[in-house]
């Protein structure tokens, strides 16, 4: 009879894991795709029924090239999120009188979200995720149509593309080390933007226009550790563990029917912008409308994702009548 007290250990014999000290070079994905080529995208609303409007985006993950030893193999991490949209619900008695719908966000990353285990408690990186998604979204929403009245927009991610570990090797310095981990919020955000922008279309809220988000960057071609600004150029949809070195990251929302951005987020050396593009013209400008031009294409898989139960509605409707 075994001793229920007494935690007993595995029956066959057991080997302590073995750590590799860095990166092999070859093992960083590579970017297959043209610079005004954006990633495969799905889309699908409807997925809590608990919820008053729902959304699952996904987003292709970036290939990784084939190792020396085929028994060690990198898994780059894609980006899932889900949206939830709770309301419009009454606000207490007690809550003074607004005109306008009370919105408010969060954002949260999941605990598995990213290679190294993250808290339950929100840091200031969501909390930032948050208030830059709410910017977004509140230029969409119509809010005199629910006056007192509150919506609540909760954004779960539950993969990151929180790759900057694969470029952790000793020939970087740690200065290009923090920019992909810094400029993946971008992406992210980007994400959110469209996540939410769904499943406020499926909760039913009246909109001025489908709010999209699209992000761009100026990467370089080559790395030279200690040196910048070689082989410059913009590209779209970025996904930053393809890139040994970000220099600026732009993400916009945008409303494509009254071409007007209702968010706007930067970051990264703004002054070096006019060396990449041209001599005579700004070169945030440019990067902006590289950015409106992703937001632009991820807009046409919105339209097809609320496009496809909002037609099964309407059949239903009539079956029914």
């Amino acid at each position: 009879m075994t001793d229920r007290r007494r935690i007993n250990g595995p029956a066959a014999g057991t080997a302590p894991p073995l750590f590799i000290r860095s990166l092999p070079s070859d093992t960083s994905p590579k970017r297959s795709r043209d610079e005004a080529d954006l990633r495969r995208i799905f889309l699908k609303t409807g997925l809590t029924p608990s919820a008053s409007g729902s959304a699952y985006l996904e987003i292709e993950q970036p290939l990784a090239p084939p190792t020396k030893d085929p028994s060690f193999n990198i898994s780059p991490s894609s980006l899932k999120l889900t949206c939830t949209v709770h309301g419009p619900r009454p606000l207490p008695r007690s809550a003074p009188f607004t005109p306008n719908i009370l919105l408010s966000t969060h954002v949260k990353f999941a605990p598995f979200a990213t290679r190294g285990r993250l808290g339950y408690l929100r840091d200031s990186s969501e909390r930032d995720l948050a208030v830059h998604l709410e910017a977004a979204l509140r230029g969409a929403i119509m809010g005199d149509r629910w006056p007192k009245s509150g919506v609540e927009i909760v954004v779960t991610i539950l993969e990151g593309e929180v790759d900057d570990w694969c470029h952790r090797t000793p020939s970087h310095s740690d200065d290009a080390l923090e920019a992909p981990a810094a400029s993946s919020m971008m992406s992210i955000l980007s994400g959110c933007i469209n996540v939410a922008s769904a499943a406020i279309i499926d909760a039913g809220l009246d909109c001025i226009d489908i709010v999209a988000g699209g992000v761009a960057a100026i990467v370089s071609k080559t790395f030279v550790p200690g040196e910048s600004g070689h082989d410059l150029q913009v590209i779209l949809d970025p996904c930053f563990s393809e890139h040994r070195e970000v220099l600026t990251s732009c993400v916009v929302g945008y409303l494509q029917s009254r071409d007007e951005i209702t968010e706007l987020w930067m970051s990264g050396g703004i002054p070096s912008l006019s060396e990449v593009l041209s001599d005579n013209q700004n070169g945030v400008i440019p990067l902006i409308d590289s950015a409106v031009q992703a937001a632009i294409a991820a807009r046409h898989v919105l339209v097809e994702a609320i496009k496809e139960p909002a037609e099964y509605r309407l059949a239903q409707q009539k079956l029914m009548s």
